[in-house]
């Protein structure tokens, strides 16, 4: 196991009728601007929940941050709340509503000429301040709520960047798994998606000395498997959502990938078909990653043999064939939950997208992504063109 250090400040504040909280954990006096999305929150009551648990406060709101927040929207928000002196952040919402308001957080106090370049220049680490924020999460996916990285995109240039550092952690979270019967079954399964990848990410590399590790992600990974395929059927099982929520939050909170190598060219791929296409994030995954495994099977195989007999039960032939038997569940796993696994089940416009997509990493001097920093711009064509 490799040396590390590792803080998650995050207070989670877990299980239903719990928003009520928020309330005593914003210092008195705040100026807050609650952010969120395309009004949903107004629908399944976790609006006038909130609203009510911040009565005693100033409270300014910004709807609209889309599915993939837009960096012009999300500036519309940072200049309302340079006008009106807000010192306090509440996102109401999922992962892309957090996302936002972490670069909002950062980008309200940032004094260099173009807050792009917070993203396009990857300043979160060296900013040296931020405007605090709590968060109230709607959708169980992305992990978001307990991590300091995020995603924004600017659909003008066809980008989306991400940045992260120590100050983008949300002081608190509220999760109450209460709202997930309220989604469609379209969101459940993306974020059965996005929290089973975030772990592979992490996990499906190779050996290295940490079991500990690689049974917290085998046990989500597990609980994913059991839980997510539950919840799409009746969102109305408390018990299944409570625990996808909590795997997805589990999934990305940074615990299990201290010690261990991490891959995340899986994510960067996939970034960038959304860009493109505007294909969901958990899709572009689903797309990406098997065959990510494919082209560097020799990389992963001996974690693909472990990841197919602990979450497949796979025990039987060679190690070449278990794990290629390793892959080919995962993509049936996505399959049934509703997921299609090909970018031409997206689009037909796809003939320059594996040139666009390395040329891009070429000049963004992305030479050598994964674990082992060896998947180039020519293994990232090759990746591309076979998940078409």
């Amino acid at each position: 196991m490799r040396n590390f250090e590792y803080k998650n400040p995050v207070k989670l504040i877990f299980g239903k009728d719990q928003t009520s909280k928020i309330a005593s954990e914003i210092p008195a006096g705040s100026k807050v601007l609650m952010t969120y999305g395309g009004g949903s929150i107004k629908k399944n009551g976790v609006y006038d929940q909130v609203i009510e648990a911040l009565k005693d406060f100033e409270v300014l709101e910004f709807g609209g941050i889309e599915a993939n927040p837009e960096f012009t929207t999300l500036m519309k928000a940072v200049n309302l709340a340079r006008e009106n002196k807000v010192d306090y952040l509440l996102a109401v919402g999922g992962g892309s509503v957090i996302d936002g308001t972490k670069f909002i957080s950062a980008a309200i106090p940032y004094d260099g000429d173009d807050e792009w370049d917070i993203l396009a220049k990857s300043l979160g680490r060296k900013l040296k301040s931020a405007v605090p924020f709590g968060t109230v999460l709607t959708i169980p996916a992305t992990g978001s709520e307990a991590n300091s990285g995020a995603v924004v995109s600017r659909s003008e240039i066809k980008e989306k960047r991400t940045f992260g550092g120590p100050m983008f952690f949300p002081q608190f979270s509220v999760l109450d798994p209460q709202v997930v019967r309220t989604l469609p079954k379209r969101q459940i399964a993306n974020g059965t998606a996005d929290a089973f990848w975030h772990v592979l990410e992490q996990y499906l590399t190779y050996p290295a000395g940490a079991p500990i590790q690689d049974r917290i992600a085998e046990g989500i990974l597990n609980t994913l498997v059991e839980v997510g395929p539950k919840v799409i059927a009746d969102p109305n099982d408390y018990e299944a959502a409570a625990n996808l929520m909590y795997s997805a939050t589990m999934a990305l909170n940074g615990q299990i990938q201290q010690g261990v190598p991490t891959d995340w060219a899986t994510h960067m791929i996939g970034h960038e078909l959304t860009a493109l296409f505007g294909i969901d994030h958990a899709r572009t995954l689903s797309i990406i990653g098997p065959n990510l495994f494919r082209v560097m099977f020799e990389n992963k195989k001996e974690k693909l043999v472990q990841y197919g007999e602990r979450v497949w039960n796979i025990t039987e032939g060679t190690e070449d064939e278990r794990a290629q038997k390793a892959i080919e569940k995962t993509v049936e796993f996505l399959e049934s939950l509703g997921i299609q696994t090909k970018i031409s089940d997206y689009t037909s416009d796809y003939s320059e997208a594996s040139k666009i997509i390395a040329d891009r990493f070429k000049e963004r001097n992305w030479l050598g992504m994964g674990e082992r920093q060896d998947i180039t711009p020519e293994k990232v064509v090759e990746i591309v063109e076979m998940s078409i």
